[in-house]
């Protein structure tokens, strides 16, 4: 008999999983409160309750078992997952693949303590931060010869190339967008912004009306709101690798341009835009579409992928998600290379966690991950979603974006902003906002 890891009153405790052996043929993921720690000897202790862990006991053919670890932890997002691990598997008999998944803030502490200790597993997610501080380490094994590489787009092989090396190949291209309750606007007159001015004029609608304008989560909203004011010009200079390039290691350089966009935030937050007390205890892609599903609020701004989790919260909610109306003349998109694999460089099994990591990336697998995420595909064409509330984010996608954590900028803007924008909310200044990305900043380039 197995066992299910569950967290009670912030406590882990350990209860009977009761004839749910899984073998490499009988896959199985869940999410509710997730299964156990099958991969329980390099688990560093339950971090969260929503995990999903798959066992892989009980197959005598099996040679080689792999764990795949991840932050895609509920089960609609684990779903293409479980299929391209069946599929795989069915590939290569003599191979079994575990998967694991918790949220994201919670995953990176447990990444960062299984590979520190020599018990990482053998493929894993990772983001910019990471991505920087694992090289550093000799974590990542390099990836170059994978036989996908050559079939990614531009925009992704100017991230993954980066630093020379190939760390990891990614499966999406995420988007962050400004979704709009449009039977809320038009009930108001409003149109969809694509200026600042246009969004500042509808939220002082609405709260003429006592209604708060914008949800806003903890993490990527108001940060990427921020990327999209600040760097909007330097992604649309006919000069722009030399102007990232300038940027790169320049802690200052690179505080002073995203100055106007904490400068924006700061206004969001004063004019009282966004609740920021609430704001500050909103979780991404769960307390904050809790509250749009409502249908209360005319705004919210997070990830496209949450869009398929708006669909299923509230199926009569009728929204678009548009880029960031954040600029005098025109909206701004951002975009990260994301979802992103590595293969652990210490592994004892580098050549098939690599052979799993190619097909991982294969066009069949990639383009059906990347749609279930509502992501848009890295390989070549870059291939739109299908959810039809996002058609606003593929024509502004062909038209350019910004790059959120850009690989080419080797200091930690992703986690040092995120803090930078929980300190706005706050009540600190923009001044004081700067300066505190700056030192932030300065501390990961003294890091490496």
């Amino acid at each position: 008999m197995h066992e299910e890891a569950r967290v009670s009153d912030g406590a882990c405790v350990r209860v009977p999983l009761a004839s749910r052996a899984l073998t490499r043929r009988g896959f199985l993921a869940a999410s509710a409160l997730g299964l156990a720690a099958a991969l329980a000897p390099s688990l560093p202790g339950c971090s969260t309750s929503k995990n999903v862990v798959v066992d892989t006991t009980g197959d005598e053919a099996v040679d080689t078992r792999l764990t795949f670890f991840g932050f895609k932890y509920e089960s609609i997002n684990v779903v293409a997952i479980e299929d391209i691990l069946r599929a795989y598997m069915d590939e290569h008999p003599n191979v079994s693949v575990s998967y694991e998944g918790i949220k994201s803030l919670p995953y990176y502490e447990a990444l960062v303590k299984r590979l520190d200790s020599g018990n990482g597993d053998d493929v894993f997610m990772i983001d910019h931060d990471t991505a920087l501080s694992f090289e550093k380490k000799g974590y990542l094994a390099d990836l170059a010869d994978l036989p996908t590489i050559s079939t990614f787009s531009r925009l992704a092989l100017d991230q993954m190339e980066a630093g020379g090396a190939i760390l990891y190949v990614p499966t999406s291209i995420s988007a962050f967008g400004l979704y709009c309750n449009t039977d809320l606007l038009a009930a108001h007159g409003i149109e969809a912004p694509r200026t600042l001015a246009e969004f500042e004029r509808a939220c002082d609608a609405f709260l003429a009306d006592g209604v708060t304008p914008l949800v806003t989560n903890n993490d990527i909203s108001l940060k990427t709101l921020a990327i999209a004011r600040g760097m909007a010009e330097v992604y649309a200079a006919d000069n722009v690798r030399e102007r990232v390039a300038a940027l790169s290691a320049d802690p200052d350089a690179l505080a002073v341009q995203l100055r106007p966009g904490l400068e924006l935030v700061e206004r969001i937050v004063e004019r009282g835009y966004v609740d920021a007390g609430t704001a500050l205890d909103t979780e991404k892609t769960s307390d904050d579409l809790d509250q749009f599903a409502t249908g209360r609020y005319p705004f919210m701004l997070t990830g496209a992928w949450a869009s398929v989790r708006v669909h299923d919260m509230a199926p009569d909610l009728a929204y678009e998600v548009h880029p960031y109306p954040v600029l005098e003349d025109r909206p701004v998109l951002v975009v990260n290379v994301d979802t992103r694999v590595s293969v652990n460089a210490n592994s004892a099994h580098v050549e098939e966690a690599k052979e799993f990591a190619a097909f991982l990336t294969q066009p069949s697998a990639i383009e059906r991950f990347a749609n279930s995420q509502c992501s848009f595909s890295p390989l070549e064409g870059n291939a739109a979603p299908d959810d039809a509330p996002l058609q606003p984010l593929a024509g502004a996608f062909a038209a350019g974006a910004v790059v959120g954590a850009d690989d080419n900028i080797l200091l930690p803007v992703w986690g040092a902003l995120r803090q930078s924008v929980v300190s706005l909310l706050g009540g600190a200044t923009a001044a004081q906002a700067e300066d505190q990305l700056r030192s932030l900043l300065a501390e990961g380039a003294d890091a490496s």
